[in-house]
Formats: C-alpha cells, sequence, structure tokens
C-alpha cells in the first residue's frame, strides 16, 4: 500500500510498500491489509500504527482526522501527527507539543478577548454619542 499523512501544510509522511496500518477511530481499533475493500473512517486522537519492510513497526501520534483508502492507497488527514518508532520517546514528544499548545491557546485566547472588550467599549460609546 502507499501511505500519504497530510498536515493542514504539509505533507508529514509518505511511505511505499506498507504492510499493514493500524488506526483508531470512534468505534475502535481497525487493521487495514493491502486487500482490504475501500474505506472511509474518522479517526480520533490516538497512536497510529504503520509497518514497512524498510522501517519496521513506525508509530504516529496523531490528532483527530479522516483516513481514506481507495485501491492501494491510504490517504490519512489529520491536524497534528509525531512520529517515532519508540512509544516512550513519542510519548514524551506529544506531551511538550500539548503543553506548547495549551500555552498558544492561553495566549489567543487573551488576544481575542482584548479585542473583544474593545469592540464593546467602543461600541458603547458610540451608541452614547448617538
Amino acid at each position: 500500500m502507499n501511505l500519504n499523512i497530510l498536515l493542514p501544510f504539509e505533507i508529514f509522511a509518505q511511505k511505499t510498500d506498507v504492510l499493514c496500518i493500524v488506526a483508531e477511530t470512534p468505534e475502535g481499533a481497525f487493521g487495514l491489509l493491502p486487500n482490504r475493500l475501500d474505506c472511509i473512517a474518522a479517526l480520533e486522537p490516538g497512536i497510529l500504527t504503520y509497518q514497512t519492510e524498510a522501517d519496521g513497526e513506525v508509530f504516529v501520534a496523531v490528532d483527530e482526522g479522516v483516513l481514506v483508502k481507495s485501491g492501494a492507497d491510504v490517504q490519512i488527514s489529520v491536524r497534528h501527527a509525531h512520529g517515532g518508532t519508540d512509544l516512550k520517546t513519542l510519548r514524551t514528544s506529544v506531551e511538550a507539543e500539548f503543553l506548547t499548545l495549551d500555552e498558544n491557546e492561553k495566549e489567543l485566547r487573551s488576544v481575542t478577548i482584548k479585542l473583544e472588550t474593545g469592540f464593546l467599549r467602543r461600541f458603547t460609546e458610540f451608541q452614547h454619542e448617538r
């Protein structure tokens, strides 16, 4: 199989000769082998596993997304992905990434609140001037 893992602004991985893929959906984990029928599945955050002869077993931590299998091609589109061959190292990098995302989200919320407050203040001043 040919595997493409796509992020919003880049291609995370392109692999050929993939022997099997295991993905997690809201209904549970399922596996893909080369002769499996075409399918589409919603993915939930978790560990995606694929295996090639060259790389062996590879783990990819993924955010929610979509998997599409069409013939020998498997397209996976997710918001975030981190790869590795060691689950312990992968866990450490994912935890660090989530902490960074949490800090960025806090900053974004703070800026949004300031913008909304400024807008409301100006709108109130405008209403009083009329």
